[in-house]
């Protein structure tokens, strides 16, 4: 499905970024693998190997605007191409509005909203001279619902669902699409480490009754990185197990 097509994942090292990793390489693409500490990516890019793809890795702070310019250009001229962009890259900074610091306001702001722009910018002129490519965010249903004690992560995850339609507008026309997936409560240590009744109280309100997997999140974001979404763009997808609809 991806031969001869290279991918870039932002925060790869592990959980959905790991899995998208795997499952455009299981399909034929390259892999840049991109995160703040190239040690963290070494199991990832095992994995990745495995497929028998090419992997690189890259060590990339996501909210710096030179950075990332400077290191999406050594890829396209390494690579030749940079066919799909995936920006996962996110942090959590939970709290009550009244308790949050701004430290934290920016900090979840800065990596997942700033983020995703310095890393969709500094692709999009390799994409516009080879007159395609596809750009999956990997926004969030906080982004959509919003949830309390996360004022900054739903604000940051919001701004990602408007930036996605936003550049798909700006974008069509050179053949680039630019679209975004909504995850819901997926299986992370995270969840792994709730209580029976919190995560009770968790299932309750997902109608198919199960936490998703990192592959349901990866799945979705092959499929909008390949071609049989070749007339999709400016979209959100809701990976929620119906508790958003």
């Amino acid at each position: 499905m991806f031969e001869g097509k290279t991918a870039v994942i932002t925060g790869a090292a592990r959980g959905i970024g790991q899995a998208i990793a795997i499952d455009l390489a299981s399909k034929g693409a390259d892999i840049v693998l991109c995160d703040l500490q190239e040690d963290w990516l070494r199991e990832t890019a095992e994995a990745v190997g495995r497929t028998g793809r090419k992997v690189a890795c890259r060590e990339l702070d996501v909210t710096n605007h030179d950075s990332a310019q400077e290191v999406f250009g050594d890829i396209a001229a390494t690579s030749g191409t940079i066919d799909i962009l995936v920006n996962n890259a996110g942090i959590t900074r939970d709290g009550l509005l009244m308790r949050m610091s701004e430290a934290d306001w920016d900090a979840v702001l800065n990596v997942n909203l700033k983020g995703t722009f310095n890393c969709t910018k500094a692709v999009t002129r390799t994409m516009m001279k080879q007159r395609h490519g596809a750009i999956i965010n990997i926004a969030s249903i906080i982004g959509i619902m919003g949830n309390a004690g996360q004022a900054n992560y739903g604000a940051s995850k919001a701004g990602v669902i408007a930036f996605t339609k936003s550049t798909a507008k700006e974008l069509a026309s050179r053949n680039i699409r630019v679209n975004a997936v909504a995850p819901g409560f997926i299986s992370s240590k995270m969840t792994d480490a709730l209580s029976e009744d919190v995560r009770k109280n968790m299932l309750d309100v997902i109608p198919l009754k199960r936490f998703g997997e990192p592959q349901d999140v990866a799945n979705v974001v092959t499929f909008l990185a390949s071609d049989l979404s070749g007339y999709i763009t400016g979209e959100v997808i809701n990976i929620s197990g119906g508790m958003v609809m």
